[in-house]
């Protein structure tokens, strides 16, 4: 009897100290899968959708280096700020553009999750969607809808395509431009910045319907969240609001302005960043505002179009450019105030003021800002006005 309560005894011993270490196995491999999966969903998106949910959106690597023909020159579409995009035919016969990240490029892991965790969930006709992704070592690929006509500025700065880009199709782009933006800011689940925007990150598909690609550089805002500072200033010259560009400070008026550097790209047909107009204004934002307040708004207008657009309309375009370029961010509109000036007649805007002007020293497109100097124009009022034109600013029930 007291053998068979030693064996129990001893028995008791061995278990317990074996439950306890294979308890404590568990937990820590636990522990581990969540801070793996924590590693890859580590950018504070503000979701919390979990990693699990994009499994499905996930291509193999051998998938896209037979779909592009291993990334082939044959098969490239162009080369952004981050690396090269080529076409590729998956085995389904789905066409699908692969944006493969350059190693050396400065969108890292960081950049890459914030694209792939929140711009598979933004669904907008003027979006480009996002299909899938590949993170396979070094390897950090993007998959997007094929997008046909290329990027806005292959229409707007290549002299072989601009004689088919008409004013219709230029308002077109304006338009959706502006409601793809209003998506990002206001309609989506989340509030979303993209904080480079420029015509080279919007496509055009086969209809010419403009879609606003490139999210790496995005961020998404808390509800109540008006604007964020950040020291490490990422962007374009000639696009980035004067406030981001000096402060590292970003908002929906950062996107607002940029918006309007575009706008007036679109009806000049001049690329801000390598603008070149002696004697007159030393960049295009400057053009626009001497010609306006000038009285001459219609010398901004593209030779190729101003004999067949609509005055009205490009006046109404340009002045909602102007308005969108100022220097204090609170005298720029909403997205949704664009759109209500672009879809509407009978409205009375407020007369825009001298635009944010930046001294530079080089014209490399795609940069890290750290310090940059600014000279900004004295305000002055404008001494042009249009009739039938005017807006309120409107609030989102």
């Amino acid at each position: 009897m007291g053998k068979r309560k030693l064996s129990t005894k001893g028995t008791i011993a061995i278990v317990i100290p074996l439950v306890v270490v294979f308890g404590i196995i568990i937990a820590l491999g636990f522990c581990l899968a969540k801070k793996k999966a924590r590693k890859f969903r580590g950018v504070p998106v503000g979701s919390g959708e979990d990693f699990a949910t994009l499994e499905s959106l996930q291509y193999d690597l051998v998938t896209l280096q037979t779909a592009t023909n291993n990334f082939s020159e044959e098969n490239k579409l162009g080369e952004g700020g981050f690396g090269g995009v080529y076409k590729g035919i998956l085995t389904n016969g789905q066409v699908v553009a692969v944006k493969r990240l350059s190693k050396g490029s400065g969108q890292g892991d960081k950049e890459f999750k914030n694209e792939v965790l929140f711009v598979a969930k933004l669904q907008h006709r003027n979006l480009a969607r996002l299909l899938g992704f590949c993170l396979d070592g070094e390897e950090k690929l993007l998959v997007y809808e094929y997008v046909a006509n290329k990027s806005l500025d292959h229409f707007l700065f290549d002299s072989p395509n601009q004689e088919q880009f008409d004013w219709q199709r230029r308002y077109k782009i304006i338009g959706g431009i502006a409601r793809g933006m209003l998506y990002l800011h206001q309609d989506s689940r989340v509030k979303v910045i993209h904080r480079d925007l420029k015509a080279s990150n919007v496509l055009l598909d086969a209809s010419m319907n403009p879609k606003v690609s490139d999210f790496g550089m995005a961020r998404i805002f808390g509800i109540e969240q008006s604007q964020e500072n950040t020291n490490r200033v990422v962007g374009t010259y000639g696009y980035m609001a004067p406030e981001y560009a000096m402060h590292g400070q970003f908002s929906d008026k950062s996107d607002v302005y940029s918006f309007g550097v575009v706008v007036l790209e679109i009806i000049s047909g001049k690329k801000n960043t390598s603008f070149q107009e002696s004697g007159y204004a030393d960049d295009l934002l400057s053009y626009a505002w001497k010609l306006w307040r000038d009285g001459k708004p219609l010398e901004f207008v593209d030779p190729i179009i101003k004999d067949s657009c609509s005055s009205n309309e490009v006046l109404r375009c340009m002045l909602l450019g102007l308005l969108c370029v100022q220097d204090d961010m609170d005298d720029r509109p909403t997205m949704a105030t664009a759109l209500l000036m672009l879809d509407t007649h009978s409205v009375t805007p407020p007369m825009p003021k001298e635009p944010a002007y930046f001294v530079r020293s080089a014209r490399e497109p795609d940069i890290l800002l750290t310090d940059i100097a600014s000279d900004q124009f004295t305000s002055k009022s404008a001494n042009f006005s249009v009739n039938d034109i005017s807006v309120t600013e409107v609030h989102p029930r």
